[in-house]
């Protein structure tokens, strides 16, 4: 299945995010319009320390008007590589340095009207640790936790993000089971 696309225009262009609307036509010749969120991507990090607990951050996010618990994440800087951003972020975010990384996969959250891709990793931190250095705009609370009380969250419908989720998912599959 396919569609071909016939038009479109850009309907908006902020800081982070572009709004197109195009237009479409699909394989039985039916024109139509689909709404397209343009993200420039991100890579996120679940941040394990030498003890084995896991870093997580704590941060409000206005879309949702709520507080959310999440992986490290953030965007990449002009040029800079998925890797490079994901230890990056976790200097800033936690002050810990990386000692070992992996790739778990890649997410890409919501398909339906973004085309936003999410580089996940999975880290192994240094014990020691510098202040954290967030961007003027970001209010982020580390959060240390076991894999016990991770999975009790999950199960209590207490982590609701996506990214977050999956490289959970990912790790238990791919470095628990390894």
């Amino acid at each position: 299945m396919r569609e071909k696309t016939i038009g479109g225009r850009k309907v908006f262009e902020g800081r982070l995010l572009k709004l197109e609307v195009l237009d479409v036509e699909l394989e039985n010749g039916v024109r139509t319009t689909r709404e397209v969120v343009r993200h420039p991507g991100a890579s996120a990090v679940l941040a394990q320390l030498p003890d084995g607990r896991f870093v997580l951050v704590r941060q409000f996010r206005k879309p949702v008007e709520m507080e959310m618990l999440e992986i490290v994440a953030g965007l990449p800087e002009k040029g800079e590589s998925p890797e490079a951003c994901a230890r990056r972020e976790v200097r800033e975010e936690t002050g810990h340095g990386i000692t070992d990384i992996v790739r778990l996969g890649t997410v890409r959250p919501s398909v339906g009207y973004v085309d936003e891709r999410i580089e996940i990793f999975y880290a192994r931190l240094t014990s020691d640790r510098v202040a954290a250095s967030l961007d003027h705009d970001e209010e982020v609370e580390n959060v240390i936790l076991t894999a016990a009380e991770i999975n009790d969250l999950i199960r209590q419908g207490a982590i609701e993000d996506s990214k977050t989720l999956a490289a959970w998912l990912l790790y238990e599959k791919m470095i628990l089971k390894s």
